[in-house]
């Protein structure tokens, strides 16, 4: 099978509105910024979108958020973008906040084919409202679903054209487990090279997982909040 598409246009041609999306990252760190642009432009609407965040005003899923193609957000960090808490406030937009532990257990529970499980994260708050609640060891705990979606969109450090994928520190948080969490795997790379030039060592997500990869360009990588002094107060 050819993975290679040539640009992001070309590899989110299949998602149409109505989609549940997946889109890596960690914070603003690694997001899929290519294919987010992309969906953009193509003007789809009604996403479902999981995300360990929402972006911000101006970058990251801010920019869908700001066309209001997102019908609804799955996340756990949404702190920095005024936009989501405008359209939260004023009812325009649905909101799953999951505490982000579960959130990327539920991902990894995908990823690996179990269809839920336990934990004691929110057990006493709104997250357990109409959920089942066991006891182990006289303790409670939460049932969790696994979290699938139609699509996932990561963005790797480098890839190979089998589909092979290499991400880079923080990137890996949520990115490795959904690109293996989604019914189809869109990768966008840095670095595009030919099968045998990644140490197989060194492959964090194998190819078998991911469906269509291209090399992306004019990464901004944005840093979310930048503290240059402590101020006293």
């Amino acid at each position: 099978m050819n993975k290679v598409v040539s640009n992001a246009h070309e590899a989110i041609q299949p998602i149409e509105s109505g989609s549940t999306i997946m889109l890596g990252g960690f914070g603003l760190n690694g997001i899929p910024e290519n294919c987010i642009a992309a969906l953009v432009q193509k003007g789809i609407n009604q996403l479902t979108c999981i995300s360990n965040n929402a972006g911000v005003d101006d970058f990251g899923l801010g920019l869908l958020l700001k066309k209001k193609q997102i019908k609804k957000m799955i996340s756990s960090y949404v702190g920095e973008n005024a936009e989501f808490e405008r359209q939260l406030l004023h009812g325009e937009l649905e909101v799953d906040l999951i505490p982000q532990g579960t959130l990327a257990t539920r991902i990894q529970m995908a990823a690996m084919g179990i269809p839920a499980f336990y934990t004691p994260a929110g057990f006493g708050t709104e997250v357990a409202f109409g959920k089942e609640v066991r006891y182990f060891n006289n303790k409670p705990y939460l049932m969790e679903l696994a979290l699938h979606a139609d699509f996932a969109i990561v963005k790797a450090w480098k890839g190979d054209t089998m589909g092979n994928l290499v991400f880079r520190k923080t990137t890996r948080n949520f990115s490795t487990s959904m690109a293996k969490a989604g019914n189809i795997t869109i990768a966008e790379v840095e670095h595009l090279v030919q099968p045998g030039e990644i140490d197989p060592d060194d492959v964090h997500v194998a190819g078998i997982y991911v469906h269509k990869i291209f090399q992306g360009a004019n990464y901004e990588k944005r840093i979310e909040k930048r503290t240059v002094k402590i101020v006293n107060k």
